[in-house]
């Protein structure tokens, strides 16, 4: 299994959780399951280790696919339509890695 993890740094910026939840997590759901998406996840930061300390990131979505070609198929097909979107909920560019899922 493949998982992509989205970090949105708490640096600066905004992210319209409401927008996120509502739309763009429904429109993901809708264009990436017939590819073989398997789960989506949205975690907010709410401090760093240490309690009181800030997040270093705001939020972290977390996609799971059945394979590399899965992923690689869904954006194919939809992969701008679901990146145009960000601009809808955020200003704040994601740092996007994709790893295999060892356990």
């Amino acid at each position: 299994m493949i998982r992509v993890t989205a970090l949105y740094p708490a640096s600066a910026g905004r992210f319209d959780y409401d927008y996120y939840l509502n739309k763009h997590a429904p429109l993901v759901l809708e264009l990436w399951k017939p590819h073989g998406l398997l789960k989506a996840e949205l975690s907010k930061g709410l401090t760093g280790m240490m309690p009181g300390s800030a997040p270093d990131f705001i939020t972290i979505a977390v996609l799971t696919f059945e394979s590399a070609e899965s992923l690689q198929n869904a954006l194919a097909a939809s992969g701008a339509q679901v990146m145009a979107d960000l601009a809808n909920f955020t200003d704040v560019q994601p740092l996007i890695q994709v790893n295999e899922i060892l356990m």
